[in-house]
């Protein structure tokens, strides 16, 4: 019953609802990034103690740990900052075209054009956030969805960075990003005075333990047992669960040229899983 689709679903139900708390801490979004940081580290920590798989890291590896933590770090701060320019719903599927923006990373890296069905679909994709970034709807604007995109553009850095740690515990470079993510940001976490600071407190510690610690454990769990198609597939789970905690919790309603924006991106992505 705890299998690999299990743990991932749960996980990207998880993820699902990050933006909640993140607007339910009242607080900045560096504040925010820092605290989550510095919790999930601490739960990250605590896991890799208890499963001793800590390894010495070689100089090389750590400039990479160092330029995919930085990355990821902004990305988060980029992706909640959206959520306040525009809605989670936005922000959060206008997030996931990370798959064409690794795809054009890739292609600036090897020097040679994608295949020309993924450019058709990196079209589509890209007709979609246009669509989205219209102003004529309820909760939508062209700032957020450019912050989305900034986002989106910062987790595929991390991502490609994170891929030059492979002979590493998924747990240890977490933890170790999360440390350094924390020291990062530092100098600019603020914490603002809110109307109910318990909310706040509890909504940051939620973000750090649950939204980091428990996710990415059941990720990485997940990722050693299922197949690439079953991960891309599953994945989206976490804007769907984000679009209807934005509707029923937040009551965020867009125009009808901005939810076929949405469609266009979502179909747009999952053809582009489907080429792999």
């Amino acid at each position: 019953m705890w299998n690999g689709s299990t743990r991932l679903s749960l996980a990207m139900a998880i993820a699902g609802t990050i933006g909640i708390f993140v607007l339910a801490s009242g607080q900045p979004a560096p504040t925010v990034v820092f605290y989550r940081c510095l919790f999930g580290a601490a739960a990250l920590w605590t896991w890799l103690l208890w499963d001793g798989n800590w390894q010495p890291m070689k100089e090389g590896a750590l400039l990479w740990l160092v330029l995919g933590a930085l990355s990821l770090v902004g990305n988060w701060v980029c992706l909640f900052l959206a959520f306040k320019y525009s809605s989670i719903s936005v922000a959060t599927i206008v997030y996931h075209t990370q798959p064409f923006i690794l795809l054009l990373l890739v292609a600036v890296q090897t020097r040679a054009l994608p295949d020309k069905r993924k450019l058709a679909w990196l079209g589509l994709a890209f007709a979609g956030v246009v669509m989205v970034s219209l102003r004529d709807g309820e909760g939508a604007s062209a700032q957020g969805v450019l912050l989305a995109l900034a986002a989106a553009l910062l987790y595929a850095l991390s991502t490609q960075a994170t891929r030059k740690l492979s002979a590493y515990a998924p747990a240890q470079i977490a933890g170790m990003q999360m440390l350094i993510g924390a020291l990062a940001l530092s100098p600019f976490s603020h914490l603002v005075v809110v109307a109910d600071p318990f909310t706040s407190w509890t909504s940051l510690m939620l973000l750090g333990l649950v939204h980091t610690g428990l996710m990415y454990h059941l990720m990485y769990s997940s990722y050693q047992s299922l197949r690439p198609e079953a991960i891309a597939t599953l994945a989206f789970i976490y804007p769907a669960v984000a679009v209807l905690v934005d509707r029923l919790v937040l009551g965020t309603q867009l125009a009808g040229l901005q939810l076929a924006g949405l469609g266009l991106i979502v179909l747009a992505v999952v053809a582009n899983q489907r080429l792999r």
